[in-house]
């Protein structure tokens, strides 16, 4: 809560100065990853990505698709935890792996 002490300004105002609010602790952020998967066609993840994540854009999902395919796993998204359990469901319930971990 801010604390307001009034002043005067030169013309006889009253003018209240606000303390410096506090600084609110920054919520934890989730990692969303994709596995790698044998089944789905790349352009099914693709898709798949760009339905489910509408921020990411076709080049963002090719990344996150090949990240995926070479390595075994793709960074999709960085966010809040509700959106990232949404993201990891509906992901999984197109067919695609997909999990969740706190960002370090």
């Amino acid at each position: 809560m801010a604390v307001e002490t009034p002043s005067r300004s030169p013309g006889g105002a009253a003018v209240l100065d606000k303390a410096p609010e506090q600084v609110r602790k920054r919520s934890p952020r989730y990692k969303v990853l994709l596995h790698n998967d044998p089944v789905n066609s790349m352009e099914y993840v693709v898709t798949t990505l760009r339905q489910v994540v509408p921020q990411l854009s076709e080049q963002d999902c090719m990344a996150v698709m090949l990240e995926a395919h070479n390595t075994g796993v793709g960074l999709v998204i960085v966010c809040d935890l509700e959106p990232a359990e949404f993201y990891c469901e509906t992901l999984k319930g197109k067919g695609l792996t997909s999990t969740i971990e706190p960002e370090e």
